[in-house]
């Protein structure tokens, strides 16, 4: 752990890191937020599960946009103006209700789009940080086992802000948004972060087959979230009990808390094209067992293990895009790494809702075990796109296979 406290000593890396949970806490908060304040304006479930798609699809989407934008004009006027926008759909939905829908629909989209790209802009400027490429390969595990704070202590947030006023929560997670995204926008690291110049082509990143490939890996890989999201919910109905779906949900961002800290913690021999592989069928073998559902005893445990790889994967990944990026387009790489994550997250709640109808618990679950099996088949199958061609320089780091 020696190494974790070298990297929390490292000017700027703490405040860095911790700016960004507070800032994407709004992204573990918006969907819950504006299905609660839906539903407290009278409207059915339907609408507020179509609302809180919106905004997930929306944040998908303007990830990429943004993160384009920022390689391009730097870190502070995009991070900052992002976080108001999105603040200002929030606090919109919150004065408007669901009436008129067009406007709450237009507040939603807004909201979700203007998400300041935190997470992208932090993974770009580590190399800048951090002294050498072993402290930031340590870096990514830490952020990727990090995040899954946001994804359970932001549900807990909206439900004590919603019990006191729905209108407060949706103003809260504004609120948030803009707090943490000060912390990092007005650090010296991201204030000075200046993206490479870059080929004048529409494609940007996505002109690497490599990317392309990693990609829809992580894209299998957020379907297998977003069915697990989903399968737990329909394990809890068959119990009976709806706090189940949260324990499990808990135990899940457990185990992969845990086991990126253990990854970044120990040393990571090979390059990271061959890890990869092979992180990816630890969490495939992870996911399938699921598709048992047995009981809780023997559940709890099976999806805590199903979470250890989860951000190992992503740590690994980050390694592996710094290198395949072309020059100049960084920020938008990461980006397109959460568009690919959403995505796939929101197909794969679609596709657990179906296989669940059809196969019951079991059948949802095994949806989960696609979605990982799939994403290890890409990178078994794309191996040699994964592969850095020759040592690149990335921020004032170098990068070698």
């Amino acid at each position: 752990m020696r190494g974790y406290v070298e990297f929390l000593r490292t000017p700027y890396a703490a405040r860095l890191l911790g700016g960004t949970l507070l800032g994407r806490l709004p992204t573990g908060m918006g969907a819950l937020v504006v299905v609660l304040f839906t539903r407290a304006e009278g409207g059915g479930y339907s609408l507020a599960g179509a609302l809180a798609a919106m905004h997930g699809l929306a944040a998908a989407a303007g990830q990429p946009v943004l993160g384009r934008t920022m390689d391009r004009l730097g870190q502070t006027r995009v991070l900052l103006s992002g976080a108001l926008l999105a603040a200002t759909g929030f606090t919109l939905f919150a004065v408007v209700g669901i009436h008129p829908l067009p406007v709450a629909i237009g507040a939603v989209v807004l909201a979700g789009f203007a998400t300041p790209p935190l997470e992208p802009g932090l993974r770009a400027l580590w190399p800048d940080v951090l002294p050498g490429p072993d402290q930031v390969q340590a870096a990514y595990a830490l952020d990727a086992a990090a995040q899954e704070i946001i994804f359970t202590t932001g549900p807990l947030i909206v439900v004590a802000a919603a019990a006191f006023s729905p209108e407060a929560a949706l103003v809260l997670t504004g609120a948030l948004g803009i707090a943490g995204t000060l912390v990092v926008a007005s650090s010296r690291p991201s204030r000075a972060w200046r993206g490479h110049p870059r080929a004048a082509d529409w494609a940007g990143p996505l002109r690497s087959a490599g990317l392309r490939l990693l990609l829809l890996a992580l894209a299998a890989v957020g379907v297998a979230l977003g069915v697990l999201s989903v399968a737990v919910v329909a394990y809890a109905d068959r119990l009976g009990s709806e706090s189940v779906s949260g324990l499990l949900l808990a135990v899940n961002a457990g185990g992969a808390l845990i086991g990126g800290i253990v990854y970044g913690a120990r040393p990571r021999p090979g390059p990271a094209d061959r890890r990869l592989p092979l992180l990816m069928a630890g969490l495939a073998l992870g996911y399938l067992p699921l598709m048992i559902a047995p009981a809780l005893p023997l559940m709890v445990a099976l999806t805590f293990v199903s979470g250890i790889f989860l951000a190992p994967v992503l740590a690994c990944s980050f390694g592996i895009v710094d290198y395949l990026a072309p020059r100049g387009t960084v920020t938008e790489a990461f980006a397109w790494i959460v568009a690919a994550m959403g995505g796939g997250a929101a197909l794969g709640a679609a596709v657990a809702g179906i296989s669940g109808d059809l196969a019951g618990v079991s059948g949802a679950f095994t949806a989960a075990g696609i979605g990982g099996v799939l994403a290890l088949a890409l990178c078994l199958l794309g191996r040699g796109l994964l592969r850095p061609a020759e040592p690149t320089v990335t921020g004032t780091q170098t990068f070698a296979a």
